[in-house]
């Protein structure tokens, strides 16, 4: 009896494991919301992870950090912010709310709770999120977030970095001065930008008071800054944690600037996967 029931073991055993690494691999899905839809990367297995893009630029700069986490024993989602990809919802008379109602919907839809990782823009959108549906994030990580105030020509730099209009050499100017720490590629983001989808971003930033986001609503936090960053000057290291006390933890990441993912992706993988494994 346990003779002839041992092919049946391995069939099973070889079902399971074709399942697991079916799930596991990288591939795209589209998650329905109340108005529209997000186009999302999926890739592991294990508790979520969400990670979100900096201003116009889409979910695929994560390239190497989603890899990373995945193999680190996780499932990884990359929404694409609307207007990029196929997340098709409407990008005028906006606020960071609906950015936050469409983690939400993916959050949910791959049954959450998620840790939210948001690089530049995009943790505005994280912790917009976790003040707004706190019952579906279990952490927030802000990728190179800007100081509480910063000078406002960098926001426009970040404008110009990505206007196709402009010649290679004055974007690649930009960029260095910017996204890119000394020594390091700036051409590497001279694609990758959408207008269309950084304009509503912006004008969405501007339509939601700072103080509505700012404090992430009650959830650990995981300061992930930059060493070169001009929008988080290394002397305000711990602007943050004086102000929102120990659920902030900070964690410089050195030769990197802005951009941080491109420059240090494993580094940056390190130290979401050691503070995750933490909560």
């Amino acid at each position: 009896m346990r003779l002839r029931s041992i092919p049946s073991i391995a069939l099973a055993l070889m079902i399971m494991t074709q399942a697991t690494s079916a799930d596991d691999k990288r591939r795209r899905e589209l998650v329905r919301t109340t108005d529209g839809q997000i186009d999302v990367i999926t890739e592991g297995a294990g508790p979520l992870i969400v990670l979100l893009p900096s201003r116009g630029r889409d979910s695929e700069d994560y390239d190497e950090v989603a890899a990373g986490i995945a193999k680190a024993g996780f499932r990884v989602l990359r929404p694409q912010p609307r207007g990029i990809g196929q997340s098709i919802a409407p990008m005028r008379d906006i606020t960071l709310h609906d950015f936050a109602r469409d983690i939400a919907a993916v959050i949910q839809h791959y049954g959450g709770p998620a840790v939210i990782v948001g690089h530049a823009y995009g943790n505005w959108v994280a912790r917009m999120t976790a003040v707004d549906h706190p019952q579906l994030v279990r952490g927030v990580v802000i990728a190179a977030a800007a100081a509480k105030k910063y000078p406002p020509e960098l926001s426009v730099a970040v404008t110009q970095s990505g206007d196709m209009s402009l010649l290679k050499e004055e974007r690649l100017k930009y960029l260095r001065g910017t996204f890119f720490a000394p020594g390091n590629d700036p051409s590497i983001w001279l694609d990758g930008w959408h207008a269309e989808a950084s304009e509503a971003q912006r004008v969405a930033a501007l339509a939601t008071k700072q103080a509505e986001w700012w404090s992430a609503g009650n959830a650990p936090l995981l300061d992930l800054q930059a060493d070169n960053d001009p929008f988080h000057p290394i002397e305000r290291m711990n602007e943050l944690r004086d102000e929102l006390g120990d659920r902030v933890s900070v964690t410089v990441i050195r030769n990197a600037s802005h951009a941080l993912l491109p420059e240090q992706p494993t580094a940056v993988v390190d130290a979401i996967v050691a503070w995750v494994r933490g909560l």
